[in-house]
């Protein structure tokens, strides 16, 4: 029975994901236009983020939603289909969880968020500090 459970939900997905990103494309938000410097300084400061992700996971397409709408620039990585990057998110994060913001300070502190409203409420402070 247990297989049987596993196989539906394994086809859902199957059917359900490709659906969620044509959705995603199609409707992507068109990116915030800010003065040159600025948007320099959030380049400057989200070099350092990395965001940890599955394609079809319905709170990373959220999170890579608002990235678009905010127009950062952040380095996506695919934690379902990169074994290497997997095994980071498990070392460094504790888990294997997405959507899983890695931010490391010019310390070289590293922070992991793993809610994607937590992920959102950070990168709108980032915009903020910058904007200030």
């Amino acid at each position: 029975m247990k297989w049987l459970i596993r196989l539906f939900f394994r086809t859902l997905r199957r059917i359900i994901g490709p659906i969620m990103l044509l959705v995603n494309k199609i409707t992507i938000p068109k990116g915030v236009e800010r003065a040159d410097n600025e948007q320099q300084k959030l380049d400057e400061i989200t070099k350092n983020y990395i965001i940890y992700q599955f394609k079809t996971c319905p709170f990373c397409i959220k999170v890579r939603r608002e990235i678009a709408r905010q127009s950062l620039n952040i380095e996506l990585r695919d934690a379902q289909h990169n074994a290497d990057y997997r095994e980071q998110l498990l070392q460094g994060g504790g888990e294997i969880k997405v959507p899983c913001l890695r931010v490391e300070d010019q310390q070289g502190h590293t922070t992991w968020l793993y809610e994607s409203d937590a992920i959102i409420h950070r990168l709108h402070e980032t915009i903020k500090s910058v904007a200030e």
